[in-house]
């Protein structure tokens, strides 16, 4: 976890948010999901995150024991990353927000014309 005002609050909910409350991390952690994806995959499956962005992200769930990565020794050379038991523990709770927000745009009437499908339900 990150060293932060955030991540030494009595609060749960705060210490949670300093660990995974990035815009971009949950949705990294969501499109690894049960997979193995290189970086290339990652950067097609978000298209707004920046390559920079991605890599910083990577690298703090990396250090935060939710994301695994492993480099291979090889031409050109290939990194693969999938998620930890921890990052897996994250999934069921991903998927529920996932439920809560269609629940919650067709209570609002909200029209959403292209909605993104997990990697693997």
């Amino acid at each position: 976890m990150r060293e932060s005002k955030l991540s030494g609050a009595d609060c749960p909910m705060t210490r949670t948010m300093a660990t995974i409350g990035t815009k971009w991390k949950p949705i990294i952690i969501f499109s690894i999901n049960t997979g193995r994806l290189r970086f290339g995959q990652l950067d097609t499956n978000i298209p707004l995150i920046t390559r920079k962005v991605l890599t910083e992200q990577l690298k703090e769930l990396e250090e935060d024991g939710l994301v695994l990565r492993e480099s291979f020794i090889e031409l050109p050379p290939r990194v693969e990353y999938t998620l930890t038991e921890q990052g897996l523990a994250l999934l069921p709770i991903l998927r529920s927000m996932c439920d809560w927000v269609v629940n919650f745009e067709q209570s609002q009437g909200i029209q959403i014309k292209k909605r993104a499908q997990p990697v693997v339900t």
